[in-house]
């Protein structure tokens, strides 16, 4: 439905843009609290507890921080919430959009559970909202008055959703509820704790009342979580791309990995911000992440075996089954005369034929999927020259990462990847 994809874009654009000014508000916050200095004794006496000089667009800027408050509360008060909230709400419209009116397509994976798509939208919620709650549980029990005992915990929750995910879902749809319960943690933090305490403390300013400490303590925590939570759910919202990741045979682990690096990698920032500068996290982050790349890119010792006389006419028989194929397959005679070419080299007869077969539906320039209306990418392989310009893509998605065809909706046999990796190979000699 073309208005479905209009409705996905402006709503995928909106929240990239919410995101930003939100991920920017909240890493400026942090570094702004962190870099806070002890001002000069006739700014102590008015109750200022720390400031700050900077320079910006042409002009000076103070910044204070008060111990308590201003003497009389201003008429204008800045809030920092629809930052939060806009993402959210944007984001988990896409969740919708994209993931659920599309479950068949993005969310559920026959190869991984099958299942139907409401009982997938049900287990997506679950894991969404069932994590909320726990980690709600666990922020409002005396576990959090132990922060090592805390950070295990949530380490674990993590872990756990991200294992259930990869079980339940198709990779790309594991990754972005995983992505989806971290948000939504984030800004249950806004909503549910850091509004709240403010409000409290507001009130309390207005009406010169106490400020019980516990309010901006348990604030600034929640705001530390949705700190060293944001560069794992930045790599999540991009992920998508990047089908070498959620397509690994340990795809979960992969995302547990980066995640952990990435959050490393953000602790030495804030280190930074209060004057400790420690090389040794970047760098070992940084190595980190190179041994994860290692780890899912490294080529594996080749699987491709000779087909057999028997594989292959599978293979053919297959491919000659679609109605697309009846031109390259006009006869039993060429069909058989593929078959016997196979146990030498691979056609470009046959690769067209699998392509056809496989491919052509969604990667064309008149697709006749039900759900891709425009070819996925700009990749289109109507002809033999598109396939040639396209070959090294289509090797790769479909004999590396192996997400191609998408969600193996047709099909696609082991016997019939290596017969393309063979293609592509002697091709290339």
């Amino acid at each position: 439905m073309p208005w479905l994809d209009w409705i996905s874009l402006f709503v995928r654009w909106f929240h990239v843009v919410a995101g930003v000014a939100w991920i920017g508000a909240s890493f400026y916050f942090i570094w702004l609290d962190n870099n806070l200095r002890t001002p000069p004794k006739w700014k102590q006496d008015k109750g200022i507890k720390g400031d700050l000089w900077a320079i910006h667009g042409g002009g000076f800027y103070e910044v204070a921080k008060y111990a308590y408050g201003p003497e009389k509360m201003p008429e204008t008060l800045h809030w920092f919430k629809w930052e939060a909230y806009t993402t959210w709400l944007s984001g988990f419209a896409l969740l919708i959009i994209v993931y659920y009116f599309g479950a068949s397509a993005y969310l559920i994976d026959p190869s991984v559970n099958a299942m139907s798509p409401a009982t997938a939208i049900s287990l997506g919620l679950g894991l969404i909202f069932g994590g909320l709650a726990v980690y709600e549980f666990a922020c409002r029990s005396p576990l959090a008055k132990y922060p090592l005992t805390f950070g295990i915990g949530l380490v674990a929750l993590v872990c756990v959703v991200s294992y259930l995910s990869t079980q339940w879902f198709s990779g790309r749809g594991a990754y972005i509820h995983v992505g989806a319960l971290i948000g939504t943690i984030m800004a249950g933090n806004v909503f549910f704790n850091i509004m709240p305490n403010q409000r409290k403390m507001v009130a309390a300013v207005a009406d010169k009342k106490d400020i019980d400490p516990s309010w901006g303590a348990s604030a600034k925590l929640r705001s530390v979580h949705n700190n060293y939570f944001t560069l794992p759910l930045l790599f999540i919202m991009i992920s998508n791309h990047y089908p070498m990741t959620y397509q690994h045979p340990q795809n979960w682990l992969v995302l547990i990995a980066i995640m952990a690096a990435a959050a490393w990698i953000r602790h030495f920032f804030n280190l930074r911000h209060v004057g400790t500068t420690k090389p040794s996290i970047l760098v070992s982050g940084a190595i980190a992440m190179l041994a994860i790349a290692l780890w899912v890119s490294w080529p594996q010792a080749s699987s491709i075996q000779p087909l057999s006389h028997d594989d292959a006419l599978s293979s053919s028989t297959m491919s000659a089954q679609s109605a697309e194929q009846s031109e390259l397959n006009a006869s039993n005679g060429a069909t058989n005369k593929m078959v016997n070419e196979l146990s030498s080299e691979i056609s470009n007869e046959l690769v067209a034929s699998l392509i056809t077969t496989h491919c052509v539906s969604c990667h064309s320039r008149t697709p006749t999927d039900e759900i891709f209306k425009v070819a996925p990418l700009g990749v289109v392989l109507d002809s033999w020259t598109d396939i040639e310009r396209f070959a090294p893509q289509v090797v790769r998605r479909t004999t590396v990462t192996k997400d191609m065809p998408f969600l193996n909706k047709t099909k696609m046999t082991e016997e019939e990847r290596q017969a393309i990796a063979r293609w592509f190979a002697q091709r290339n000699q």
